[in-house]
């Protein structure tokens, strides 16, 4: 008799490790989101910095997003 797929230790291993906590790295946007219209308002009278600091957390955003789907398509070529 074949064994069922339901008593399959890694399958019971895999189970095991999942966390009921949320995704962090999904809930970062909920950080940095804030934070770009801040920069804009808060170095107004600084627009060197505000620009550079404003380019420079926006470039973050996005390596973040293209981080989070890469992630995804590499988890459903599997």
């Amino acid at each position: 008799m074949a064994p069922s797929s339901s008593n399959h230790p890694d399958r019971e291993a895999v189970t095991r490790k999942r966390r009921n906590g949320p995704p962090f790295k999904f809930l970062v946007p909920l950080v940095y989101a804030p934070i770009l219209p801040l920069i804009r308002i808060s170095l107004r009278k600084n627009p060197a910095v505000r620009d550079r600091l404003f380019t420079l957390v926006l470039a973050g955003a996005f390596a973040h997003g293209f981080y989070l789907v890469t992630d995804l398509y590499d988890i459903e070529s599997k």
